[in-house]
């Protein structure tokens, strides 16, 4: 009796030795069960600074005892056209839960068709969402020596594509860096380290809510 008692025992702890991985890592991957995904440009990819210095970073070291994990998938110089034809890919890789769509930038200081510009964000929401992510999209702005018509039509594609797939549209997150030439490049368009950690600020205050 007390011979099968405990050969009954070894087995059961052959069991527990061999699910204890298994759930060690499904702790682990509950743990970070929110993947926020940064699809941007320049702004987002640090132009012009160290990867430790830029606001995403900054982010990702705010967030590392959270259950939030950031990928970064902004590159410099990115357009809609180029976000668009990457997206797939990125969903693919990466599964995120959310989106952060941070792009047209360069769209529009290239002159671009804001009809154009418009589609493709709207496409970039569209693929995201029937992937599951929730996105939450970035409104941008140009210099106004642009001209007004084209500036307005550029700004306003951010509000009609949100309102369009139900997103949540966030104010432009420069608005008030862009016009401090203390916080910002020599080219006047990207800010410097000092600004980097009052954006991280921010954009964690803005998007923690929406994740969580």
């Amino acid at each position: 009796m007390f011979k099968l008692i405990t050969n009954s025992l070894r087995k059961r702890a052959k069991v527990i030795l061999i699910l204890l991985p298994i759930i060690l890592v499904s702790d682990q991957l509950w743990a970070k069960s929110s993947k926020l995904l940064i699809l941007g440009d320049s702004l987002s990819a640090g132009y012009g600074l160290t990867q430790a210095q830029s606001w995403v970073s900054l982010l990702q070291d705010a967030w590392q005892k959270s259950d939030i994990t950031v990928v970064n998938a902004a590159i410099s110089g990115e357009t809609t056209d180029g976000a668009l034809a990457r997206l797939p890919r990125l969903l693919t890789q990466h599964a995120p839960s959310h989106i952060y769509v941070e792009l047209g930038g360069n769209d529009g200081l290239q002159g671009h068709s804001v009809t154009k510009m418009r589609d493709n964000l709207r496409q970039i929401v569209k693929l995201s969402q029937e992937s599951g992510a929730t996105v939450i999209l970035q409104e941008m702005q140009i210099p106004t020596n642009y001209g007004r018509r084209y500036t307005e039509l550029f700004t306003k594609a951010y509000g009609t594509v949100a309102s369009e797939r139900d997103v949540t549209l966030l104010p432009f997150f420069l608005a008030d860096i862009a016009l401090n030439d203390e916080l910002m490049q020599s080219d006047g368009i990207h800010p410097n380290a000092k600004a980097q950690p009052m954006i991280a600020k921010s954009m964690q205050a803005a998007l923690g809510p929406l994740i969580n």
